[in-house]
C-alpha cells in the first residue's frame, strides 16, 4: 500500500503540473505572456506545487477516501490579454483537462491494444494508475465550481445579465468545492471508472 501511494504521489505531480503547464502555453498562443513572465511555462514541479492541493489534500483524499486528488498552483494569466475574448478564457481552462485526457489516452490505448504487455505486469500496473488518476484530474477539474476549469468554461457561455451568479460562486467556491471533495465525490468515482474501462478495456 506504501509503494502504491508513493507511486501515485508521484503520478499526481507529474500530471498536475502537465495541467498546469498547458494552461500557461494555451495563454501564451493565444498573446498572454504572464505565465511566461512568471517562469511557470516549465516542467519543474517547485514552480508549480502548493502544500494543501499538491500534498495535503492527496494524503486526506487517499486515507480517507481511498483515492488520490489534488491540484497544483494555478498559472497566472491575464484573460485582458487573449486575443479571443470571447472564448479565451474557456480555451485556457480546458486545456488543463485536455491535457491529462491526452495523458490517459495515451496510455490506455497502449494498454487496451496489448503494447505494454511486454514489460511485465508492474509495468501495465504503473500505466493503469496514470490513467487513472489522469482521468480523475480531468473530470475533477470540469466541475462547474471555483476555482475549477469547469467554472471557467460554464461562465464563458453565462449571459451577461447572469454575471451575478459568478460573483457569487467565485466568492463560496472553495466552501462549495471542499464540501463536493468530501461528501459528495462518490457519486462521481463512478463515472471515471467507466472512462476508465473504456479506454483501457479493464475494469477498474
Amino acid at each position: 500500500m506504501q509503494i502504491d501511494f508513493i507511486f501515485s504521489i508521484l503520478i499526481l505531480i507529474f500530471s498536475v503540473v502537465v495541467h498546469e503547464v498547458s494552461h500557461g502555453y494555451a495563454a501564451y498562443y493565444l498573446g498572454d505572456n504572464t505565465a511566461k513572465y512568471a517562469g511557470r511555462l516549465n516542467l519543474n514541479p517547485l514552480n508549480h506545487l502548493e502544500w494543501f492541493g499538491s500534498f495535503f489534500l492527496p494524503i486526506i483524499s487517499y486515507l480517507f477516501g481511498g483515492f488520490i486528488i489534488g491540484w497544483a498552483k494555478p498559472v497566472p494569466f491575464n484573460p485582458y490579454n487573449l486575443r479571443n475574448q470571447r472564448w479565451g478564457e474557456a480555451i485556457v481552462a480546458i486545456a488543463g483537462p485536455l491535457s491529462n485526457i491526452f495523458i490517459a489516452l495515451f496510455f490506455g490505448l497502449l494498454i487496451r491494444f496489448g503494447f505494454l504487455y511486454q514489460f511485465g505486469n508492474a509495468f501495465i500496473y504503473v500505466a493503469t494508475m496514470i490513467v487513472f488518476i489522469n482521468l480523475v484530474l480531468a473530470t475533477f477539474n470540469l466541475i462547474p465550481v471555483p476555482p475549477l476549469d469547469g467554472s471557467k468554461i460554464i461562465f464563458s457561455i453565462l449571459p451577461s445579465n447572469m454575471q451575478n451568479v459568478r460573483a457569487w460562486l467565485e466568492k463560496n467556491g472553495t466552501f462549495i468545492l471542499i464540501f463536493f471533495v468530501f461528501f459528495l465525490w462518490q457519486f462521481v468515482l463512478p463515472l471515471v471508472s467507466l472512462e476508465f474501462t473504456l479506454i483501457t478495456g479493464l475494469s477498474a
